[in-house]
């Protein structure tokens, strides 16, 4: 590709991250196209297959009480092939959340698809949304292994949590690895529908959603469907943080 026409490309290589105008060698890429799309690459694998730093989370999550339990998935390619038993409790797994005084809020934090964001922003997001808050009541943060996000239903539905925000890990791009996804579930009980939920995506505060701007959405939907009774298609975010439709990403169901 002539320099000429990489200067006409350059203001829009600069507005977005997506791989524009990389030139060629021959018939194929440019070594240092080639060799940054291998390593975007690395990365998403590693997302998906890098175990979470359990302890670690729990140290940035004081000084709430945090609660570790195991989907039905019993290893990381038991949740790839499976994904109904990242969906569900391990056997005897509720037994860890029973005795629990009930709460207006449990903040449930799922590996998901990407450890990476989890581990990068989960405890972050969980502080400035509660932090916004106040009044309500919360349950312990529950942190589950090898899940997905219906498995907030039924731990929500144990907790006698009237309200659940469950963070998980979205499936790693070749431009973003670590992006956060957060779904809020009014009366939560294993059933529900994805269309019972309100999604928040891209989490991740580099050129995506901000901590601040999740939390300040994570709080308004919080409030406004404690008050009226419901999360999904029903409730339309409102909050004005930032411009992004109420939509499923492209993570999971």
């Amino acid at each position: 590709m002539s320099d000429l026409m990489r200067d006409k490309w350059a203001a829009l290589r600069q507005a977005t991250p997506a791989r524009i105008a990389l030139g060629r060698t021959g018939a194929g890429l440019p070594t240092g196209a080639n060799l940054e799309f291998q390593f975007a690459h690395a990365r998403a694998r590693d997302a998906v297959h890098s175990p979470l730093d359990l302890d670690a989370l729990a140290a940035g999550l004081q000084p709430f009480e945090v609660i570790r339990v195991n989907s039905a998935a019993s290893d990381r390619a038991s949740y790839l092939r499976r994904p109904d038993l990242g969906r569900k409790l391990a056997t005897g797994e509720a037994e860890k959340l029973n005795a629990r005084t009930p709460c207006d809020v449990a903040f449930v934090i799922a590996d998901g698809l990407s450890s990476a964001a989890v581990q990068a922003h989960a405890a972050a997001v969980v502080h400035a949304a509660s932090a916004r808050l106040e009044g309500l009541s919360f349950g312990p943060v529950v942190v589950a292994s090898e899940a997905r996000v219906a498995i907030g239903d039924e731990i929500g539905q144990v907790l006698g949590a009237r309200l659940v925000v469950l963070l998980v890990g979205e499936r790693p791009g070749l431009t973003v690895a670590d992006s956060l996804g957060a779904y809020l579930t009014y009366d939560p009980k294993p059933g529900v529908k994805d269309s019972q939920r309100n999604c928040l995506s891209n989490i991740h505060g580099k050129g995506g959603m901000s901590y601040d701007q999740a939390a300040e959405k994570i709080a308004w939907l919080s409030r406004a469907a404690l008050e009226r009774g419901l999360t999904g298609t029903g409730l339309k975010e409102e909050s004005g943080a930032i411009s992004q439709e109420n939509a499923p990403s492209i993570d999971e169901a």
